[in-house]
């Protein structure tokens, strides 16, 4: 992933309904969700919502699918990976890290 792309994902979710949006549609998992589906649960109005669901697309977070009359929305799971895997890349300079990781040893006093 790129810096351009990890910048768009991130502003991306820096805003509490959209965060909201992308989290219950990670819950919802490939099968995604209607429009009225997610302003249902979140309890968002249709209009807020679809600015919500533009922003998100636009930075590839989910991707709509056309299921007959309707649009489903699921989230782009490579995408999350990538965002991931971005901010992670260089986790710990290389050095094991985690919560299995273990310590390095205290500096000796001479």
């Amino acid at each position: 992933m790129e810096n351009k792309n990890a910048l768009a994902a991130l502003a991306a979710l820096a805003q509490e309904s959209r965060l909201a949006v992308f989290r219950l549609l990670i819950e919802a998992g490939p099968g995604g969700m209607s429009p009225g589906q997610i302003s249902e649960k979140l309890g968002m109005p249709p209009s807020s919502l679809s600015f919500h669901l533009k922003e998100l697309t636009h930075a590839e977070l989910i991707a709509p699918t056309q299921n007959g009359r309707y649009l489903i929305y699921a989230a782009h799971m490579a995408t999350m990976q990538a965002l991931i895997g971005f901010l992670t890349e260089n986790c710990c300079g290389g050095n094991p890290c985690g919560p299995d990781a273990v310590p390095p040893p205290a500096p000796t006093r001479l």
